[in-house]
């Protein structure tokens, strides 16, 4: 029998500089090897001198890895196989390379494209005779055809994989704006905190060795990350707050994910988030781990708490609004994944979407999704994770009921197609808004759209569309409407009627958050007016800053409401409008040239459009490898009314090439202003 011969290993090299280019992984940085499953990587053995004689076929080579507390064969979370002459696209495989010139024998390690994500232990095993060969990290591959989250476009690989700044969109359909933010999923230490997440989450905690074997699943990870991003049943990233904040920080100061992940990995849940927030968080965690992902915003956007797919407005005799479950968000913000559903069938594939925001429980849980959308769109209800809930979502009829003072309810007004409108998301590869709302739903009033509703809300059909003859109000806006400024607006009604029509004229205006809260009275106008058959009448409102200044939020929206009430004839018309206040711009202004390990000043301006002084101002910038991945202030204290706000910051880009340097202002009354900048850095 001829003696058994063993590598002997002086050292090994992770090679991670070019496994980290071949798996699209080097802006992590180089200080671990980091890839992406489905795809080898390879790894150099510098053997000892002794060794330069030695024959790969001549010894049995095992490799051994290994992932979570407890890896199990049977969980496919420890695997043995052997290093032969080639490796395979299907499994775990390995192959070495022997080069006498230098004694070294380079292995080729190709991962499952099935295989769980995480932190790995590679140890080489030489008929007994066991020598780690260090860790590293897997993350899912949107670059193999066999993983669940191939995606077949490079361009689309690189915005909705690699990009590390992004755009959301927020407001009202008819001025909607978009928010920079900075997902910075390859900042130092954001993998390990995503990791750390998953190592959180409640299924881990009752039972490691299922939930590590399950994170080789899109599905079953971005359901947990909806779970996780918001603390309502965990230990989640971010508490929600939707009243008057006092505490912590205010969602609208945030300008990137990565202060709030670190700051959860410090010191747990974090003060505080609104629905933009958690998406983009989790929007970040999942590029991070390699799930395609992007952010998604729909305008009118219903909460349909009785599942019935209506939403329902109810009324007093006298117009005022009564509080009811139903609401309808100015609009609403989640996050689409991509992914292969072999769980519904392959015609589901595509994006998914999921939505972190607690509104309601999923099999217990404040979670939501993912749902596939093309489910969405065809109405398939039964079909899992929250099907209905979203359809809901883009898809509810609105209808408007006057609670008599007999007890009966009369229907007066409707809609359906204020829900779902203008659903969007960024561009790939520039800032510009894409709408995608044809993804989710068909056409508003065609054929396969009413067919698709139908068959989703079964026997609550509203077949009604269009104006009927009658009274018909209307509102009109100002062409200035910055904050600050005092403005007029005009509720106008028209009369379609043969006959001449007398009714009560009201005219409200009140503070409303992005969700659809009302708050304070920004001001009414009333009015008993008689109109002539074909003619119109008009009741304007004036909005002075004085009002409205205390009332409204930082979202900036007045929502108007204009009423006809003809108690007679028990006829009532209803006109609404959110307004989005305009915030004046952040003017931002490089001082020169911005050049890799070397200092440069940017000029921030900012003129206060308020009649009143701004206390506590603020500007804060941020952005990738420009920043050193932290928020950096500057203090201005007090700026007059119609006064400039105006600094200047100092930063050290640590990177060249292209990025993105985010603006945000911040006062007692004026809050939460953004701006960006396209910055080159140079070497």
């Amino acid at each position: 029998m001829s003696q058994v011969k063993f590598l002997d290993i002086e050292r090994y090299d992770l090679d991670i500089k070019s496994n980290s280019r071949s798996h699209h992984t080097q802006l992590c940085g180089e200080e671990r090897l980091i890839v992406r499953r489905g795809q080898p990587f390879n790894i150099i053995l510098h053997l000892t001198a002794g060794s330069k004689d030695f024959k790969p076929g001549e010894t049995g080579l095992t490799l051994i890895i290994e992932t979570g507390p407890l890896p199990r064969k049977e969980s496919d979370t420890k695997v043995t196989f052997s290093i032969t002459d080639s490796t395979v696209d299907t499994d775990w495989s390995a192959s070495a390379t022997y080069d006498p010139s230098g004694n070294t024998l380079s292995l080729s390690i190709s991962s499952s494209p099935d295989a769980p994500i995480g932190v790995y232990s590679l140890t080489l095993d030489q008929n007994g005779k066991k020598t780690s060969l260090g860790q590293f990290t897997l993350l899912f591959n949107a670059w193999c055809p066999r993983d669940a989250v191939y995606m077949h476009s490079e361009t689309k690989r690189q915005e909705y994989v690699l990009a590390q700044h992004g755009q959301i969109y927020r407001g009202t359909h008819k001025r909607i704006k978009g928010t920079p933010w900075n997902f910075g999923q390859f900042e130092a230490g954001i993998l390990d905190i995503c990791l750390k997440i998953l190592d959180e989450n409640p299924k881990f905690v009752s039972d490691a060795d299922k939930d590590c074997s399950a994170r080789r699943n899109p599905i079953y990870v971005t359901r947990v990350l909806s779970a996780m991003i918001n603390s309502n049943d965990d230990r989640g990233v971010l508490v929600g707050n939707w009243g008057k904040i006092e505490d912590g920080t205010h969602p609208g100061e945030w300008i990137g994910s990565g202060d709030i992940l670190h700051q959860w990995a410090e010191s747990g849940p974090v003060c505080y988030g609104q629905c933009w927030v958690f998406a983009a968080v989790a929007c970040t965690v999942s590029r991070a781990l390699g799930i395609p992902c992007r952010v998604v915003t729909n305008f009118g956007s219903a909460h349909d708490t009785d599942a019935n797919l209506v939403i329902e407005n109810l009324y007093d005799e006298d117009g005022k609004r009564i509080s009811g479950g139903d609401s309808i968000w100015n609009f609403h913000v989640w996050v689409d994944s991509w992914m292969t559903r072999p769980d519904l069938g392959q015609k589901f594939d595509g994006w998914q979407t999921s939505d972190p925001t607690p509104q309601e429980t999923s099999e217990g849980v404040f979670c939501c999704g993912p749902a596939s959308l093309k489910a969405i769109k065809e109405g398939e209800l039964t079909l899992k994770y929250d099907v209905p809930f979203i359809f809901a979502e883009v898809n509810a009829d609105v209808v408007d009921l006057v609670l008599l003072s007999t007890g009966q309810f009369v229907k007066f007004s409707g809609s359906t197609k204020s829900v779902g409108c203008f659903i969007s998301t960024k561009t790939v590869g520039s800032d510009d808004r894409r709408d995608i709302t044809h993804q989710y739903k068909y056409a508003e009033g065609s054929k396969e759209e009413r067919q698709v509703y139908e068959k989703a809300q079964h026997h609550n059909k509203l077949q009604q569309r269009g104006e009927k003859p009658g009274l018909h109000l209307k509102i009109k806006l100002a062409d200035n409407m910055m904050v600050g400024s005092d403005f007029e607006v005009y509720a106008i009604l028209t009369n379609n009627c043969m006959e001449a029509r007398t009714c009560n004229f009201l005219f409200f205006a009140r503070a409303v958050s992005y969700k659809g809260k009302q708050g304070d009275s920004c001001g009414v106008a009333s009015d008993k007016v008689e109109v002539p058959s074909g003619e119109e009448r008009r009741l304007s409102l004036k909005l002075e800053y004085e009002s409205y200044g205390t009332a409204i939020t930082s979202d900036r929206l007045i929502q108007l409401s204009a009423i006809t009430i003809d108690k007679e004839t028990i006829d009532f018309n209803k006109a609404e409008k959110t307004i989005v206040l305009d915030e004046p711009d952040i003017k931002i202004e490089l001082l020169g040239e911005a050049n890799i390990n070397q200092s440069v000043m940017t000029k921030l301006t900012l003129l206060n459009p308020l009649p009143e002084q701004l206390q506590d101002c603020s500007f804060t910038v941020e952005g990738v490898s420009l920043t050193d991945s932290k928020p950096i202030t500057a203090k201005i204290g007090a700026v007059g009314p119609k006064q400039e706000a105006k600094t200047t910051i100092e930063f050290i880009p640590t990177s060249a090439g292209p990025s993105v340097l985010l603006v945000n202002f911040d006062s007692d009354k004026l809050k939460n202003i953004k701006s960006f900048l396209n910055v080159v850095v140079k070497e």
